[in-house]
């Protein structure tokens, strides 16, 4: 089955007084119709910059956008400005992080997402609703066009659990309704968890790691998803035991390290030379992706001895 979305060779760039942050450099992935790719990574790894590229949202001013990103058999990067803002709503479309602010199709969207007497709280302010409330007409205002690609960015940023879980169940039921290729922005492992077919770890504007949920949370490659999934709270963990953290801070885009952009925090650093995004060997055609200098040998050792016991 061919992708409905396929991203290749994606680059972002900002040209700052600075220096040129490469917010993005060198991303390819494919999704199908109907299924669900989360992206996950720290904040400034490029996954919202990755979302806002492919819906066009990065034209002009300082960025600089190469690659192709093909939506439906249509290539977005070269197409006109007025074609992209076409398809934005009608074919695509994103619930952003946090939202505050959007009769007849509104008041039926709202309906569906589950806010209570919307005939009548249509005409609210964003300050009346709630946060979970405010999430879910911003999911609305997102399907009201019925897109087949949907782009959620952090759908759950700052709501308790409760409502997490109401958020995320919405998402799913919203999504075998519609049909839509859905993309799950975020940090938090245990909503990609929850919704997610397929995971792509980024770090320093690139995939580090690729592979099925299951391949990535049970058979983990890269240190920084060993990293990611060691920082996770765990209903099965012993609340006693502390949380691993990964030590120092995302790097700068403007300067990366030479290298692997994870080697100056990666305890296991590996070899000079920025390793390529290859298929991990014992599960050749399963399509489990890593970029990392260790060799296999060496990551499955680490991982069985270091690792495992703490995930």
């Amino acid at each position: 089955m061919s992708n409905f979305l396929e991203v290749n060779d994606l680059r972002i760039h900002f040209a700052t007084d600075d220096g040129l942050v490469k917010a993005v450099d060198g991303l390819t992935f494919g999704l199908e119709r109907g299924h669900t790719l989360g992206i996950v990574g720290e904040s400034g790894s490029g996954k919202s910059v990755t979302s806002l590229g492919i819906l066009g949202l990065h034209r002009g001013g300082s960025a600089r956008v190469r690659g192709e990103v093909w939506l439906d058999g249509e290539e977005l990067i070269s197409a006109p400005r007025e074609e992209v803002r076409r398809l934005r709503g009608r074919k695509m479309a994103m619930i952003f992080q946090d939202p505050l602010a959007a009769r007849r199709h509104a008041i039926d969207m709202l309906g569906r997402v589950g806010i209570p007497q919307p005939n009548r709280r249509i005409d609210d302010y964003p300050h009346q609703f709630s946060g979970g409330m405010r999430q879910r007409a911003m999911i609305a205002m997102a399907l009201v066009n019925n897109p087949e690609l949907l782009i959620a960015d952090e759908p759950t940023t700052a709501l308790d659990v409760t409502v997490q879980a109401q958020i995320l169940d919405l998402i799913r039921n919203l999504q075998a309704e519609f049909g839509s290729a859905v993309i799950i922005i975020t940090h938090d492992l245990g909503v990609v968890a929850e919704l997610a077919e397929n995971l792509l770890v980024m770090y320093g504007g690139k995939c580090v790691e690729y592979g099925s949920a299951d391949q990535v949370f049970r058979r983990p490659e890269h240190p920084y998803t060993w990293g990611l999934l060691g920082s996770m709270p765990r209903l099965d963990r012993d609340v006693r035991e502390r949380l691993i953290s990964i030590k120092g801070s995302p790097p700068s885009l403007i300067n990366l390290p030479s290298g692997c952009a994870f080697h100056p925090r990666c305890p296991y650093a590996g070899r000079e030379g920025i390793p390529s995004l290859t298929e991990v060997p014992q599960l050749e055609g399963d399509g489990h992706l890593v970029a990392c200098h260790l060799p296999v040998a060496t990551r499955s050792r680490i991982f069985a001895e270091d690792v495992a016991p703490h995930l």
